[in-house]
């Protein structure tokens, strides 16, 4: 089967859970499958954005089945809300954590938990939302959680002892920790979820990975309040259109990722040409693809969140 971005195979009747649904690549990710059918659910932190963000989707997709939910990734509290919600989900077709921030400051910062900001909200709350949501995607036949990486992964190499920066800190330090985390989390949960099937205990649960690329605001569709440009930012991203793409582009390997039916599970969808181009199969670093650093960091996340995530 050829992957073709423009024509993704139908979802009627599938539930897909998208966590930063409200802005960016996540707002994208959400308006493309909302295109195939599916009902979709914005996991955002501000009902008020959620709202503006469902409308424009309604906008511009016809029939378009939304919901929103809301969570604060950077605070547990408001994880187990939302996780409970969605456990309860008659059925959860895909989970996409797609949710991230950085910081922009080289002043270390840290969540309501006492977490660094950057890794609480990347990582361990969608740790802990994976967790408690999964046993509506382990009731739920051929369900995907997909983990939204980055080309960090490519630049910082991750400091096993210090994965919360409380040693040395830099915020693109801390962003690429927390990929590196994610990156590690679902390689490790597919090669969970893969034992875990061969013994019969749970149905068929996937976990992929997908980047977008370097995907910025100048390039990308207009969408009034959560995608807006003026001219002059058009015209700067032209100039560097070459190594870039837009949002909407670059939320295509997401997609792929949670859509494609030939995948099986540990895949990482990416731009054909790294930073932009149409989504194909790459490889995570050889870090974030090793078996230790991913019972490493699994290790982590259940001491951090105090959760047990048995897979």
């Amino acid at each position: 089967m050829t992957w073709n971005p423009s024509q993704p195979p139908r979802q009627d009747g599938r539930t897909f859970v998208v966590t930063g649904g409200n802005a960016g690549l996540g707002y994208f990710t959400a308006e493309q499958l909302t295109r195939t059918g599916a009902h979709v659910v914005l996991a955002t932190r501000s009902p008020q954005r959620a709202a503006v963000a469902a409308a424009s989707i309604r906008g511009n997709v016809a029939g378009a089945s939304l919901d929103t939910i809301t969570v604060d990734l950077a605070s547990l509290d408001s994880v187990r809300d939302a996780g409970a919600r969605l456990a309860d989900y008659g059925r959860l077709d895909g989970l996409i954590l797609n949710a991230g921030t950085t910081v922009g400051s080289n002043e270390r910062q840290v969540s309501v938990d006492g977490f660094e900001l950057t890794m609480a909200t990347n990582f361990i709350g969608h740790f802990a939302l994976t967790a408690l949501a999964w046993p509506a995607l382990v009731r739920t036949e051929s369900s995907r959680v997909v983990g939204l990486g980055s080309l960090s992964t490519l630049l910082v190499h991750p400091h096993a002892g210090d994965m919360l920066s409380e040693r040395s800190y830099s915020f693109f330090r801390a962003y690429g920790f927390s990929k590196h985390s994610v990156h590690g989390f679902i390689l490790e949960l597919d090669r969970r979820t893969k034992q875990s099937t061969a013994f019969g205990r749970v149905p068929d649960v996937t976990a992929t990975l997908a980047h977008p690329g370097y995907a910025i605001g100048g390039l990308s569709a207009l969408r009034p309040g959560i995608e807006d440009h003026t001219p002059l930012q058009r015209a700067a991203a032209l100039a560097i259109a070459f190594g870039a793409q837009g949002r909407n582009r670059g939320a295509a390997p997401t997609v792929r990722a949670a859509l494609d039916p030939t995948l099986v599970g540990g895949e990482f969808i990416g731009p054909q040409h790294l930073t932009r181009g149409r989504p194909v199969l790459q490889r995570p670093t050889g870090t974030s693809a090793s078996r230790e650093f991913g019972e490493h960091i699994w290790a982590l996340a259940e001491e951090w969140t105090g959760l047990e995530f048995e897979v």
